[in-house]
């Protein structure tokens, strides 16, 4: 059945009634044990003074957005302002160089940040897989840029690069690993444009260049070669109707967000309860169920806040960047389960699309997923809980397609075809319910801890069975239909504009 099926406005307005009610309820479960715990031994490690004039404390659990916004936010303003500063003054004068203007800027970014030392093992890596690019092998080109990657993700070949570099800043390893990571990937994406270049090499001169546009540097997002290339080298800047107007709404936006995650992690310390097991097993099942589901909202707000600055930069130097991820909210499907849409991009065009092909294959699709998923496991950095968490969505996203096959067998197909479109968007809505709870138990994974994905699976499917489990079901239920109905309002909208394009 289309994705256009609509259903009655009194069952959605009945569905938004559930959700709201459920949400209510579980962030005022979340909020009293907040408040309940502020003084717990426990505690007291993440929970740091915050407001004062108001009495409340803050949980500062996350290390990279603690950093981000308080002692390193101004070396980020400063490095940023001065990225847009150089590049608008070139935009106006000398508009054909502004490559070489961004490149230079982005050296001197990473030598006055990092140091020289930092600079020559990028420059180490860069070089040889531009020299193995030439060769314009795809399958070497992999390997390569693969065994580049695991030696700054594996030990003891990552500890022994780090020990180069010199300093004790908060933020050297996560600058010095995500830096390296980023700068290896669009390497390797380099090399394989090049291997389908007909005629010819690009320079090292063009990788250098796309590999030190500073606002994409350390934090992503990744830009596969091609469209950075065509984009960058555009003879005209203009833009596009209302585009500044957008630029500087979704400037606000993430300056709000950003606003918006400060209030809340002092008022709910969802990022530090889970840390304590004891205390967690005693939160009732809504309240752990509303717990798991906001660690994930939270991570992909700060994906969205990470990446949407530096896409705001990036817009104002008349490029397109990847989009932000899609909230984990607005999903029911593992396919489009993601919190980095360039590093999704460069797997799906080099590895998943490129095996898969049209993805209706069983066996095809196994193939792609599984080596998919094994180059995102050296990208995370291989542990026990990167290869669950692998495991799990790769499982995911194969048992997706399985079931797609199953039901698509003659006998079912009659059957959902003699349905009324509204019922068959009803039965879909049930098991797109039960795959969002799967995507949320296996992506707690990484961002808590195991100990808290069992939990919480433990307490929703086996002690909470039978009323917690169908309740929350249900609840999830209603949200997967309010975000059908979100997808076929887009869809009808998409179409209308199609046909008036063509007109």
């Amino acid at each position: 059945m289309g994705i256009k099926a609509a259903l009655p406005v009194y069952e959605l307005g009945l569905y938004a009634l559930v959700v709201l009610c459920a949400i209510v309820y579980s962030g005022h479960d979340i909020f009293e044990t907040s408040q309940g715990s502020v003084n717990r031994k426990t505690f007291r490690e993440n929970i740091k003074p915050g407001w004062h004039y108001f009495g409340r404390k803050m949980d500062t659990a996350d290390f990279e957005w603690a950093i981000w916004f308080t002692s390193f936010r101004n070396f980020i303003i400063f490095a940023l302002s001065g990225h847009v500063l150089f590049a608008k003054i070139c935009s106006m004068t000398a508009p054909q160089h502004r490559s070489v203007v961004y490149m230079v800027y982005g050296l001197l970014a990473v030598v006055g940040t990092m140091g020289g030392t930092y600079l020559m093992i990028i420059l180490a890596h860069c070089t040889v897989l531009y020299t193995i690019a030439l060769v314009k092998q795809r399958w070497l080109c992999f390997v390569a840029g693969l065994c580049s990657l695991a030696s700054f993700k594996v030990e003891p070949f990552s500890t022994w690069q780090n020990g180069f570099v010199t300093g004790t800043f908060d933020l050297q390893d996560v600058l010095f690993y995500g830096g390296t990571g980023f700068s290896v990937m669009r390497c390797m994406s380099f090399a394989l444009e090049n291997c389908d270049r007909k005629e010819g090499n690009f320079s090292i001169f063009a990788l250098l260049k796309y590999n030190f546009y500073l606002p994409f540097f350390f934090f992503g997002p990744i830009m596969t070669f091609d469209r950075f290339h065509d984009q960058v080298n555009a003879s005209e800047l203009q833009r596009k109707q209302h585009e500044m107007w957008y630029i500087r709404l979704h400037a606000l936006v993430h300056l709000a967000a950003i606003v918006a995650v400060d209030v809340f992690f002092h008022f709910f310390y969802i990022l530090t309860i889970p840390s304590d097991m004891k205390f967690v097993n005693r939160l009732s099942d809504w309240a752990l169920a509303g717990l798991a589901y906001s660690n994930l909202v939270y991570d992909w707000v700060k994906a969205a806040v990470m990446f949407g600055v530096v896409n705001t930069i990036a817009r104002l130097d008349h490029l397109d960047p990847p989009q932000p991820p899609k909230c984990i909210t607005m999903l029911y499907v593992f396919a489009e389960t993601h919190f980095d849409r360039g590093i999704n991009d460069w797997l799906c065009k080099y590895v998943y699309d490129y095996i898969g092909e049209n993805h209706d294959n069983i066996l095809k699709e196994l193939m792609a997923t599984v080596s998919t998923f094994a180059i995102t496991t050296l990208w995370l950095g291989p542990c026990d809980i990167v290869y669950i968490w692998s495991f799990c969505n790769c499982f995911g996203l194969n048992f997706e397609l399985w079931v797609q096959q199953f039901f698509q067998m003659k006998t079912f197909a009659e059957k959902e075809a003699k349905m009324s479109e509204a019922m068959s968007r009803r039965i879909r809505g049930f098991f797109g319910a039960a795959n969002f709870w799967a995507i949320v138990l296996y992506n707690i994974l990484a961002l808590n801890s195991l100990d808290f994905a069992i939990l919480v699976a433990r307490r929703i499917l086996q002690i909470g069975f039978p009323l917690s489990t169908f309740s929350i079901w249900f609840i999830t239920y209603c949200g997967v239909q309010l975000i059908k109905e979100r997808e076929r309002f887009l869809a009808i909208r998409e179409e209308k504009e199609g046909k008036e394009k063509g007109e």
